[in-house]
C-alpha cells in the first residue's frame, strides 16, 4: 500500500533540496582540489560526478600515478593511526564513572569491564576495524573523512564509508561537523529491498519487476533535530538527529506522476548522530579539513614528472632514435642485438652506418638522486620518519619492551593535535553510538545503582600511556622486592607497605581483569572468616591443653589419692 504524502513531507522536501544545493555551491573549491589529490594519491576513493549506470567504472583510473611511493607513504601513516589509536589487537579505550574505571576492584568496575569486553567484541565482529582503516586513509589524503554507523540485527552495528565527492558537510554553532548530506547511486533492486516497495516511487516500482540492475541517484540527509523545525517536518522532538532518504532528480512520491507531491524513501530519528565526520587540520570555521596529502601534492607531482623523465632518458639511451646516411635509405638494416648491417664505404668514412641522434649523456644518476630527495621529503610530510621505529634498532638487540613502546609512543606524540581531534570528533562519538545501540538492544548487563545519574567518561589508552603505566608497575615491583629482602632481616619493614593497595595498583597499571583482585568487601569477609577459624583453633588448642593437664593431674599419685583429688579437696 502506498504511503500518503503529507504537508510535512512537502516542506521537508523543499528544505533538504535547497540545503543540498547550497552545500554543493560551498563545496565546489574543495571538490576540485579533492579531484587533484585523488588523481595523484587515491583515485579509487573519490567520486567526481555522481552518475548512475556508468558502464566504464571499472576502467583504469590511476593514469597520473607512475610510481606508488607517495601512496605507500600515505598508507603507512594511515596504518600507524590504526595501530596507535584503534588497534584491533590491544585495548584502546576504557570506560570510567567518576574516578572508578574497569581496572579496579568493585561491582561498578566489574560492570565497566564487562561493558568494555562486549564493546570490543562488537567492534571486532561488525567490521569496524576495516571501516576505520579506510576512514584513516581518506583522512590522510583528503583531510576529511566520514563513517556511518547504523544498527544491525546480526552484527549490532553496520559501517559504511562514503567516498569523497559523494557527501557534503556543514558545522553547527560550535563549529562541530554535525550536518551530513549525500548523493549516491543504488540499483532498483537494492532500493526496493532497503526502503520497501511501498515507499518507492512509481517509476522504481515499475522497474523493480524487470530491470532490477538499473541505477538511480538517492539523496540522503542527516542533521540535528534541534532547530525548531521538528514538528513542521513531522519528527519527534525526543530525537537529537533526523534523517531522510529521497530519490534525487525525479518524483519520489509513491503515487508518481509529473505533478505528484514529493515523498521520501525513509524518514527516521536518532538519539545519536549516525554520521561521524573527522578532519585532520582546521582553518577558522571551515567545515572541511586540510591534510598531509595537500602538503605533499607538489612533491607527488614532482615525483611523477621526474619518474617520467628518468624513464624517457633510459629509454632513449637503451633504444635511441638513429641517424643514417641517405644512401642507406630503403636498404636492409638489422638493428636487433648481434645483427649485422653492411654499409658501403664504412672503413673509408671511419664512421658506422647508423648513429644515435643524441650525442650527450642523459643525467640519469642526477635525476635518480633528486627523486630520492623528493621521496625523503614526501616521507617526512606523511610522518613516516617518526612512525618507522624499528629502523632505529637495526644494530641493537637488547631493546626492552618498555623502551620499544616508549619509542613508538613518541611518534604519536608528534601528531598530538591531530590525535586529540580524532579522539573528540571520531572515536568518542563512535564509542558512545555503539554503547547506546548495544544498551537499547539489551546486550549490555544491567547497570549497578551507582551508575544511575552518573556521567560516564571515556579514557583513550595510547601507547605512551601504556609505557608509562608499565614503568610505574616496574617501580612498585622493585619496592616490594626490596621490602621482601629486608623482611628476612627485619620483619618490621613490612609495616611500611600497604600490601592490599600495592597489589590493586599493580594489577590496575597492567590493565588486568579486575576479577583477578578481590573487592575490599570480599577480602574483609575472607579475612574475618580466617580470623574466626584461627580463634576457634586457638580455643580448641587451649581446651586440649587444659584437658591434657587435668588428665596428668588425675594420674599423678599423691599419698592415698591423686594430685587432682587434692586440688578439688575431695580428700
Amino acid at each position: 500500500m502506498a504511503r500518503t504524502v503529507t504537508k510535512a513531507d512537502e516542506e521537508l522536501h523543499r528544505y533538504v533540496v535547497g540545503r543540498l544545493l547550497g552545500l554543493r555551491v560551498n563545496r565546489y573549491s574543495w571538490w576540485v582540489h579533492w579531484r587533484e589529490l585523488a588523481d595523484y594519491f587515491l583515485p579509487r576513493r573519490y567520486k567526481w560526478l555522481i552518475t548512475p549506470n556508468q558502464m566504464a567504472r571499472g576502467a583504469p583510473i590511476n593514469q597520473h600515478i607512475l610510481t606508488s611511493a607517495g601512496c605507500l607513504f600515505a598508507l603507512r601513516l594511515a596504518s600507524g593511526l590504526v595501530s596507535g589509536k584503534s588497534s584491533p589487537t590491544q585495548p584502546w579505550f576504557r570506560l570510567k564513572v567518576g574516578r572508578i574505571d574497569s581496572t579496579q576492584t568493585s561491582p561498578l568496575s566489574l560492570w565497566l569491564a564487562e561493558c568494555e569486553r562486549l564493546l570490543y567484541l562488537i567492534f571486532a565482529e561488525s567490521g569496524f576495524y576495516n571501516a576505520i582503516a579506510v576512514f584513516y586513509y581518506d583522512l590522510v589524503i583528503f583531510g576529511t573523512a566520514n563513517i556511518l554507523c547504523y544498527e544491525d540485527f546480526k552484527t549490532v552495528c553496520h559501517w559504511i564509508n562514503p567516498c569523497l565527492g559523494e557527501y557534503y558537510v556543514d558545522i553547527d554553532g560550535k563549529l562541530r561537523p554535525k550536518v551530513f548530506y549525500r548523493e549516491f547511486t543504488m540499483t532498483v533492486d537494492a532500493c526496493v529491498k532497503e526502503f520497501g516497495y511501498d515507499n518507492c516511487s512509481a517509476p522504481i516500482q515499475d522497474l523493480s519487476g524487470a530491470n532490477r540492475t538499473r541505477e538511480l541517484i538517492v539523496a540522503h540527509a542527516i542533521e540535528p533535530n534541534d532547530d525548531g523545525n521538528a514538528p513542521r517536518f513531522g519528527f519527534s522532538k525526543r530525537f537529537a538527529f533526523r534523517e531522510c532518504y529521497w530519490e534525487w532528480g525525479g518524483s519520489t512520491s509513491p503515487q508518481g506522476g509529473a505533478n505528484a507531491p514529493p515523498g521520501f524513501l525513509r524518514r527516521r530519528g536518532y538519539f545519536e548522530n549516525p554520521a561521524i565526520t573527522g578532519r585532520w587540520d582546521l582553518v577558522s570555521n571551515d567545515p572541511y579539513g586540510r591534510s598531509p596529502g595537500m602538503d605533499g601534492l607538489p612533491n607527488q607531482k614532482q615525483l611523477m614528472l621526474e619518474t617520467r623523465r628518468k624513464a624517457q632518458a633510459i629509454d632513449k639511451m637503451v633504444n635511441p632514435p638513429l641517424v643514417a646516411d641517405v644512401q642507406l635509405k630503403n636498404q636492409p638494416a638489422n638493428l636487433t642485438p648481434g645483427g649485422i648491417t653492411y654499409v658501403a664505404g664504412f672503413q673509408a668514412a671511419g664512421k658506422p652506418g647508423f648513429a644515435s641522434v643524441y650525442e650527450t649523456k642523459f643525467p640519469v644518476q642526477e635525476i635518480t638522486a633528486d627523486i630520492a630527495e623528493v621521496k625523503a621529503e614526501l616521507s617526512q610530510i606523511f610522518f613516516n620518519d617518526i612512525l618507522r621505529v624499528a629502523s632505529q634498532y637495526e644494530t641493537r638487540s637488547n631493546v626492552t619492551a618498555v623502551e620499544w613502546d616508549l619509542r613508538k609512543s613518541e611518534s604519536l606524540v608528534m601528531l598530538g593535535p591531530v590525535l586529540e581531534r580524532i579522539d573528540n570528533e571520531v572515536l568518542k562519538p563512535i564509542i558512545e553510538r555503539v554503547f547506546a545501540i548495544a544498551n537499547r538492544a539489551g546486550i549490555l548487563p544491567p547497570a549497578p545503582a551507582e551508575v544511575q545519574g552518573a556521567q560516564m567518561n571515556i579514557d583513550f589508552i595510547s601507547m605512551l600511556t601504556q609505557a608509562q603505566q608499565a614503568t610505574q608497575a616496574a617501580s612498585i615491583e622493585r619496592v616490594l622486592g626490596l621490602a621482601g629482602n629486608i623482611a628476612g632481616v627485619d620483619p618490621s619493614v613490612m609495616d611500611n607497605i600497604n600490601v592490599d593497595y600495592s597489589f590493586d595498583k599493580y594489577s590496575s597499571l597492567l590493565n588486568n581483569d579486575p576479577r583477578m583482585i578481590r573487592s575490599p568487601d570480599e577480602l574483609a569477609q575472607i579475612r574475618q572468616q580466617r580470623a574466626q577459624q584461627q580463634q576457634q583453633a586457638q580455643q580448641a588448642a587451649i581446651a586440649q591443653q587444659l584437658s591434657q593437664g587435668a588428665k596428668n593431674l588425675a594420674q599423678a599419685p599423691l599419698g592415698q589419692g591423686s594430685a587432682l583429688d587434692a586440688m578439688v579437696g575431695q580428700r
